[in-house]
């Protein structure tokens, strides 16, 4: 056989220059990702709601919020403040809406000299906290329709994206004049997802 005819199995070195370099730029695509952070919190009733975090604008209140969930401090608690058309709060182990988990943390938000652009829009989650701008520690509140005159006044740090159908129902129970509602609307648990 001749020369030209010859078939060689080894590759040629463009070949594998070209192939390292793809594996660098996959490798290197996929370490520059920024993992996502969702929160699933599972009512009693089997209704979920999905919540995307946001760690880039509220790492404080993120690392807070996750570690609370996955030791477990949401499991059972109620949403003890519901007013339709605004927001539905929850997060106090107490349930009246002075309870906490006995610390408070730095309030992310742009008042409190923190850039944080995220908007209290309909589905946003935002820390409650007392006048006091680093009081927040577990409280909550998820947004129900958009409240501009919140905007950065609270660390939101996610936002729904999947289950507003149950913020929904939770939003039009009836509820006293303490806005506390009159059948319990119970988180049975609060779980966090990596990805």
């Amino acid at each position: 056989m001749s020369r030209k005819h010859r078939n060689t199995s080894r590759p040629t070195a463009p070949f594998l220059i070209h192939c390292a370099l793809l594996a660098i730029l996959i490798l290197s695509t996929s370490a520059c990702k920024k993992k996502e952070t969702v929160a699933v919190i599972t009512m009693a009733d089997g209704g979920e709601i999905r919540i995307t975090l946001d760690r880039e604008h509220a790492p404080i209140t993120v690392d807070n919020f996750a570690k609370l969930a996955s030791d477990g401090f949401y499991d059972g608690l109620i949403f003890h403040r519901v007013i339709s058309g605004f927001m539905i709060q929850g997060g106090d182990p107490e349930g009246t809406g002075m309870g906490g988990p006995g610390y408070s943390i730095k309030g992310e938000f742009s008042s409190n000299g923190v850039n944080n652009p995220r908007q209290q829009k309909r589905g946003t989650i935002s820390m409650a906290r007392s006048q006091a701008p680093n009081s927040a520690g577990s409280q909550f509140f998820i947004v129900h329709q958009d409240a501009g005159h919140l905007d950065g006044l609270y660390a939101a740090f996610g936002e729904v994206t999947a289950g507003m159908d149950v913020v929904d129902r939770i939003a039009a129970v009836p509820t006293d004049n303490k806005d506390r509602p009159l059948e319990e609307q119970k988180i049975a648990s609060i779980r966090i997802e990596e990805s």
